[in-house]
């Protein structure tokens, strides 16, 4: 070995150190990869088959689950733009727009609860909301399981994920397909996991600087779990009460769900993955640059002010939440029938 060699060599190791120490506390503050196969056993109570998927993935895309027969559940979460759609709020029936921003449906199944206010349990639960909202979708599960029913090709595809059910065509399967359809939408592969997994170049030098400032400025105690967030509820404001405009004083949050003025303006942990990709932020879709979301954040949440090169830092890391998108094809859904109940506007 040359001296320059050995120099070199010698040089690497206080970086190396580094990244490990990284590692190891972005491990401990409960920082996690996400994988395809954790994310199936994450289903409880719906047992995932390959035909249960594949009925899923027709329902998703599907826009005669609405009322008008034009709104699927792909309208809001598009899956080219980071599972959810570029608006504030989601359009719904006739027009009508949602009250909160439409969270992304990739790597939801990590979720501990669905919604802002967590007021589904799981997928399945949160498949049923949209479908019956009359801001959404606007329909009930007595007209969906009639025109299900009506299309012998959804019949023949409900016999097959149900195969033990004397009538297999209900809302509750139509739910369980959906969340079986939905636990493959994951994006493993971010470079932060290939970090996690301990290949130091994964992250360059910015990035290793903005993790450990999300670290160190406490981010990590909200947005952890395999999903980066998703896992636990917490107060919006919890150092400075938000404008009215990121919290609008009408939506109170969790506490529509549980009934307790202690969770007035308690939100569920947005999740972090692939957030760089879908803008706007926070449950009202009210802020559009990422920049501006972190600095909110900080302020609002941790009672600190970042400096612009903390930001930039935060934001870099962020960007290496970025997974593999999930490969989907637009499916070839079964045909109308001639007794199909017509859609009603």
């Amino acid at each position: 070995m040359t001296l320059r060699t050995l120099i070199f060599a010698l040089a690497l190791v206080p970086l190396a150190a580094h990244a490990d120490d990284l590692r190891h506390d972005a491990l401990a503050a409960s920082l996690a990869p996400i994988d395809a196969a954790s994310a199936l056993k994450a289903v409880k109570g719906n047992d995932v088959t390959p035909a249960k998927i594949e009925l899923g993935q027709k329902l998703f895309f599907d826009p005669r689950l609405s009322k008008s027969q034009l709104i699927s559940c792909a309208s809001c979460h598009n899956l080219s733009l980071g599972g959810a759609d570029t608006g504030s709020t989601s359009v719904g029936h006739g027009w009508q727009k949602g009250p909160r921003r439409a969270p992304t449906v990739l790597n939801a199944v990590f979720n501990s609860a669905q919604f802002w206010d967590g007021r589904a349990e799981d997928l399945k639960a949160q498949a049923k909301g949209p479908i019956q909202a009359a801001v959404e979708m606007s329909n009930t599960p007595a007209a969906v399981e009639a025109t299900l029913r009506s299309m012998p090709g959804y019949v023949k595809d409900f016999d097959a994920a149900f195969p033990h059910e004397a009538q297999p065509v209900t809302f509750d399967n139509m739910a369980k397909a959906i969340e079986a359809f939905e636990a493959t939408l994951v994006t493993p592969g971010a470079r932060f996991d290939k970090f996690l997994a301990g290949d130091d170049a994964a992250l360059n030098d910015s990035e290793k600087k903005g993790l450990r400032l999300f670290l160190d400025k406490g981010c990590a105690s909200c947005h952890s779990g395999p999903n980066i967030g998703g896992a636990a509820y917490f107060s919006f404001g919890v150092a400075k009460a938000p404008s009215e405009e990121l919290r609008p004083i009408a939506d109170k949050g969790r506490s529509a769900v549980t009934k307790s003025a202690s969770d007035d303006f308690v939100f569920r942990a947005a999740p972090l993955r692939n957030v760089a990709l879908r803008a706007p932020y926070f449950h009202t879709g009210k802020v559009w640059s990422l920049d501006e979301a972190v600095n909110l954040m900080a302020v609002h949440q941790l009672g600190t002010t970042l400096s612009p090169e903390e930001t930039r830092e935060i934001v870099a890391f962020l960007g290496s939440l970025n997974g593999e998108a999930p490969k989907v094809a637009y499916p070839t859904l079964p045909p109308r029938a001639s007794e199909t109940p017509r859609p009603q506007y």
